[in-house]
């Protein structure tokens, strides 16, 4: 999963960024590693995988994975070169979702680009901003099949050509492509143009240290969000990126105690993991041994030979069955013998459709 990170400068989007830098520090198996400057790799908070490797004894455990790829702080006109944001922008447009950091939080030492603190005006430059940007991807597309499109003898270049038509004069309209009905052939085509406005949203309401611990409904900005983001279809997180920073800092014990002093049970980090993967419909399945304890990443709705091809392609090329048993089944049972044992491991077939959880094995032939 890859989530770009997005905000006007002075949002707090570069503080988060960095605690995302560090998030992975405690992890001995995945510690987070840094790709290019600004991408980031964190690991998928997931303590299934801890009670599973002490079952197995397993020598590596190895998290499902979050890429993060953050971008120069835009400001109003990036999409027509203003700042770097212009430059930069490319750099998402083949991320699953975007996180938009908002800040709701005063603070006279931190100059806005605006002057002043509104969260939902700047999420409408925003947004604009990527609107703008999608227009321009548009044209360009539109420039590369005008001629196999004009005279209709090209049929499916016509076709796109007038999809593409009608989706620009929908972003003209100051709509992002997310908001435009599409039929299953056009959201190929819509895909197919990796369109910004067209990905899902989570909007990180960014509050002051002072307000950590105060419910959402007594801070007006973040309720501003919220608001915008349901109106929206949209999610909503709200973090201290400072907190989360310093956190990302801490050995796990003392950031257990600071959690605990605000009744937290998870970072602000693990929440917008958490959340990305509600947004985007994935869930995680494991495997387990004495070698490695592991967490993949699958679509809910995803079926047991694709899953197994997402270890390696010949496992979905050659699956003859998949062994399942529940997680907490298996731990109750004391491993997979036991289980066995007890009749709860299940052989699944091809029309198995996986669930968040499922430890698997999978029997395959090639």
């Amino acid at each position: 999963m890859k989530l770009g990170v997005v905000g006007l400068p002075n949002v707090g989007k570069s503080t988060l960024f960095n605690a995302i830098t560090h998030a992975g520090a405690e992890s001995a198996n995945y510690p987070f590693c840094t790709i290019e400057p600004n991408v980031g790799v964190v690991a998928v908070p997931d303590e299934r995988l801890d009670k599973l490797a002490a079952l197995y004894a397993s020598k590596k455990v190895t998290p499902a994975v979050v890429e993060f790829v953050d971008i120069a702080g835009l400001v109003k006109g990036a999409s027509r070169g203003e700042g770097l944001g212009n430059k930069f922008l490319s750099h998402i447009r083949e991320v699953d979702a975007i996180v938009h950091v908002v800040r709701c939080f005063e603070d006279e030492n931190i100059t806005h680009v605006e002057s002043s603190v509104d969260p939902v005006r700047d999420i409408t430059t925003i947004n604009l901003e990527l609107i703008l940007s999608d227009i321009e991807a548009v044209e360009k597309r539109q420039d590369r099949i005008r001629n196999a499109a004009r005279g209709g003898a090209d049929k499916a270049a016509a076709a796109e050509f007038a999809f593409l038509e009608r989706l620009k004069a929908h972003l003209e309209g100051e709509q992002p492509a997310s908001s435009l009905p599409v039929t299953d052939e056009e959201k190929q085509l819509l895909d197919n143009v990796f369109l910004l406005s067209s990905k899902p949203v989570i909007y990180c309401a960014n509050i002051a240290e002072a307000d950590m611990g105060t419910p959402d409904d007594a801070l007006p900005l973040v309720m501003a969000v919220k608001s915008y983001a349901k109106h929206h279809g949209a999610e909503t997180i709200v973090i201290c990126a400072k907190t989360e920073e310093e956190l990302s800092q801490m050995e796990e014990e003392d950031r257990a105690l600071f959690l605990e002093e605000f009744g937290l049970t998870e970072s602000g980090l693990d929440k917008l993991v958490r959340a990305s993967y509600s947004l985007l419909g994935l869930i995680s399945y494991l495997t387990a041994g004495e070698k490695e304890t592991r967490a993949w990443t699958i679509a809910r709705g995803t079926k047991a030979p694709q899953a197994a091809g997402k270890i390696h392609t010949d496992f979905e090329r050659g699956f003859i069955r998949a062994e399942v048993v529940d997680y907490e089944t298996l731990l109750a049972c004391g491993g997979l013998v036991g289980a066995r044992e007890k009749g709860k491991v299940r052989s699944e077939g091809k029309e198995y459709v996986m669930k968040d959880g499922d430890v698997v094995l999978f029997r395959f032939n090639v």
